[in-house]
C-alpha cells in the first residue's frame, strides 16, 4: 500500500529546510566577521578566562636582584669559611649486659616466645658487649686540637671519632665536661696546620632579628647549613643534664634537629655566638624553637675544661620563682613589686646560713596553687632583680664561689632588709635536688 504525501506537507518541509540553511550560513558568516573583533577584545580585557592560568613571575629590579645575590653570596661565604672548622662527632656508649633473661617483646613474635611450633629459645642471647651509637656536631676551638661540643653528645662515651669536612676521620678523647652548661671538650691528634679554629663573637651584644647560621649534621646529613634569625635572647632553660639552669640562652628559628647538637651558631660575620643544644618540639624534629648556649659562657668554661679541671659555679642554695602580681597581692605587697620569690631554702646552703626564708603557705585559687610567705629578693649587689632569671644570670655571670654578695630582701612581714651571703660552689649533681640554685 503506497503512502501519498499531501501538497501542504511538502511545502512545509521545504520551508523548514530553507530556514535551517539560512541559520547555518548566518552563524558561519557572523563568526568570520566577528572573529578579529573578539580577539582584540580578549587581548584588551583584564578579566581572566575561566580556569587556572599561569601568571608570569614578577621580575626583580636590578637593585633588588643585586641585594638578593649579595645575601646569597654572604651565606655561601660563611658556609665555605666555617666548613673546615665544623666536625661530625660519632660516639659509642657501652651498655652493660643485663643479668638474667632479657624482657621478651611479644610484638616481635605473635606466636609467643617459643615460636610457632612451641619449641626454641624464648630469649635471645645477651651479648657480652653491647654499644649504643650516636652522633652530634662540634667545632675546632684552637690549634691544639681541642673541639667544643655538647655534654650530652659525648656523655658516657667509650669511643669518640671526629669526621672533618675534608673526609679525615680521627679518634678523639674527652678531656672535660660541664653538665650544668651542657658543654664538653674533646681532643684530636691532628697537625696544627690542618686545624682551623672559628672566631668567637660576643653573645652579650645580640639583638632579636639578627641573621644567624647553623652548621651541623642533622639526622646524619653531614655538614648541613640552615639559617634564620635570633628569635629571643636571655632565655633560662634547664640543661637536661643537671638540676641547674643555663641563663642567657639564645633562641633561634634556624632549623636545629637531632645531630645539630654541639655545632656552632654563627652571626653574619661568621663568628660563633652560641653552641646549638636543644629544641622544643612535640615531634622531636625542628618546630622553629631552638636554643644555643651563649658563647660567652663557653669562653669562661672551656679553658677550665681544657685543663682537665671542673668549672665551679657560685651557689646560693634556693628554689625560686618570679614574683607575679597575683602572689604580690596575696602577700599584701605593693602591686608594682618585682623580684624573685624564695620558695625553698636548701639545708646548710649559703642562703640557709644567711637566714633566708622560704615559702610556708600554699593558696589554691580557681584550681591554681600559689606558694606564699617567703623572702622576695629585689636586688643583688645594688643591681635590681625583677625576675628569677635575673638572679640566676647574675650569679652565673658575675660571681664565683667564695664571693660575698648583698641581697636586698622584702621579708614575709613586708619589711625591707639587706643581708650578706657568702656563696659556695655548687654541690655535686647527686647531692642536690632540682630546686636548689
Amino acid at each position: 500500500m503506497k503512502t501519498r504525501l499531501s501538497l501542504s506537507t511538502v511545502i512545509i518541509a521545504l520551508v523548514g529546510l530553507v530556514i535551517l540553511l539560512i541559520i547555518i550560513v548566518g552563524v558561519f558568516a557572523g563568526g568570520v566577521l566577528l572573529t578579529p573583533y573578539l580577539i582584540d577584545l580578549a587581548q584588551a580585557s583584564p578579566a581572566s578566562p575561566p580556569g587556572p592560568v599561569a601568571q608570569p613571575m614578577a621580575r626583580l629590579s636590578a637593585s633588588e636582584n643585586d641585594i638578593l645575590a649579595a645575601y646569597e653570596q654572604t651565606l655561601n661565604d660563611i658556609y665555605e669559611a666555617g666548613l673546615p672548622s665544623v666536625v661530625n662527632i660519632q660516639v659509642a656508649q657501652k651498655i652493660e649486659p643485663q643479668t638474667g633473661n632479657m624482657p621478651y617483646n611479644f610484638d616481635d613474635n605473635p606466636f609467643g616466645p617459643f615460636g610457632p611450633f612451641g619449641f626454641g629459645s624464648p630469649f635471645p642471647q645477651t651479648p657480652e658487649e653491647f654499644y649504643r651509637r650516636g652522633q652530634g656536631s662540634g667545632f675546632v676551638w684552637d690549634k691544639e686540637g681541642h673541639i667544643v661540643t655538647n655534654y650530652h653528645v659525648v656523655e658516657d662515651a667509650t669511643h669518640v671519632e671526629v669526621i672533618f669536612a675534608d673526609g679525615q676521620t680521627v679518634k678523639a678523647e674527652v678531656v672535660g665536661t660541664d653538665p650544668d652548661a651542657d658543654l664538653a671538650v674533646i681532643k684530636v691528634d691532628r697537625p696544627a696546620a690542618e686545624l682551623q679554629p672559628l672566631t668567637l663573637g660576643d653573645s652579650d651584644t645580640l639583638r632579636v632579628g639578627q641573621v644567624v647560621i647553623a652548621i651541623g649534621n642533622p639526622f646524619g646529613q653531614e655538614f648541613t647549613m640552615t639559617s634564620g634569625i635570633i628569635s629571643a635572647v636571655g632565655r633560662t632553660i634547664r640543661s637536661g643534664n643537671s638540676p641547674f639552669s643555663i641563663p642567657e640562652v639564645i633562641q633561634t628559628d634556624a632549623a636545629i634537629n637531632p645531630g645539630n647538637s654541639g655545632g656552632p651558631l654563627l652571626n653574619r660575620q661568621g663568628e660563633v655566638i652560641g653552641i646549638n643544644t636543644m629544641i622544643i618540639s612535640r615531634s622531636g624534629a625542628n618546630a622553629g624553637v631552638g636554643f644555643a648556649v651563649p658563647i660567652n659562657i663557653a669562653r669562661r668554661v672551656v679553658p677550665t675544661l681544657i685543663k682537665g679541671e671542673t668549672y665551679e659555679y657560685a651557689w646560693l642554695g634556693i628554689t625560686g620563682a618570679t614574683l607575679t602580681s597575683e602572689v604580690a597581692d596575696f602577700m599584701k605587697l605593693p602591686p608594682d613589686t618585682k623580684g624573685a620569690l624564695v620558695v625553698e631554702v636548701a639545708q646548710d646552703s649559703p642562703a640557709d646560713e644567711a637566714g633566708l626564708q622560704g615559702s610556708d603557705k600554699i593558696l589554691q585559687v580557681a584550681g591554681q596553687e600559689y606558694q606564699l610567705g617567703g623572702d622576695v629578693i629585689v636586688g643583688i649587689n645594688d643591681r635590681p632583680v625583677e625576675t628569677m632569671d635575673d638572679l640566676i644570670a647574675y650569679l652565673t655571670d658575675e660571681t664565683q664561689p667564695g664571693d660575698r654578695v648583698k641581697l636586698d630582701l622584702i621579708r614575709p612581714n613586708g619589711e625591707r632588709e639587706t643581708v650578706e651571703v657568702t656563696l659556695k660552689a655548687r654541690p655535686e649533681t647527686g647531692e642536690v635536688t632540682q630546686e636548689n640554685k
